[in-house]
């Protein structure tokens, strides 16, 4: 079967359930792992920007998409001349289900089943000692974050963090002033690409707040992902842990 993925976690779940380059044909410019089997993949466009006629012209049996980063518009111009299956990853059972569909579309349920017992393995095994407010920012000038109803939020939920935000939805614009009742603020590596100066900006504001860089892709990434920040979570939660 050869699948064109329009989401790169999803690309990423891909190869770890065992898919190839022969049957993996498309990709977006945004899937990056893993990098050595996705190098020599045609990429057909951004996940907002897909490129309909490279598309067409692969020919898939079944293309990939998902709610949230795809265009409306876009998928369901595809949807005319190929099966597409559009996903829409919000908690972790969506994301077990995800892993579980995919495992039985590609003959690969065993696969499916490991990465799904994994996933739970390292989100419990990462709990906070308390009770701790987080700000996760995704996004600056304008500041944005995130409600209950994202995937990041329901990261967060499991391993012992309270959101500041939890009764907003989706990305809400907020302002530095909407960050003083939170105990930490992480700065997502993804999509705006947060740095160091961006904390010390912050701590002009919150001189006393712990801020930290966060990896994106262990909060955002939904698919097979998670199974594999094991150790990046038992060090993020030993550096909150101990300097709470």
């Amino acid at each position: 079967m050869k699948v064109i993925s329009l989401v790169p976690s999803i690309t990423e779940a891909l190869f770890d359930l065992g898919l190839t380059e022969n049957e993996v044909i498309g990709r977006t410019k945004f899937c990056i792992h893993p990098q050595e089997k996705v190098k020599n993949i045609p990429i057909i466009g951004g996940t907002k920007n897909l490129n309909i006629e490279k598309i067409k012209s692969l020919q898939p049996d079944l293309i990939l998409a998902n709610k949230e980063e795809n265009i409306k518009e876009q998928v369901e111009a595809l949807m005319t001349d190929f099966k597409v299956i559009v996903t829409n990853i919000e908690t972790i059972e969506d994301n077990y289900y995800l892993l579980k569909n995919l495992g039985n579309i590609f003959h690969e349920e065993e696969k499916a089943k490991a990465y799904n017992l994994k996933i739970y393995e390292v989100l419990n095994q990462a709990k906070i000692n308390s009770k701790i407010k987080v700000a996760y920012l995704i996004w600056k000038n304008p500041y944005m974050t995130i409600g209950s109803d994202t995937f990041i939020h329901q990261i967060l939920k499991e391993i012992g963090f309270e959101n500041s935000f939890k009764n907003k939805t989706r990305y809400p614009e907020i302002t530095i002033g909407d960050l003083a009742d939170t105990d930490i603020i992480m700065l997502s590596s993804e999509p705006f690409p947060f740095k160091e100066k961006h904390i010390a900006e912050l701590k002009e504001y919150y001189p006393d707040k712990k801020i930290m860089i966060v990896d994106g892709e262990a909060f955002s990434w939904y698919g097979t992902h998670i199974a594999k920040c094991e150790n990046y979570f038992r060090s993020l939660i030993g550096d909150v842990n101990s300097n709470p």
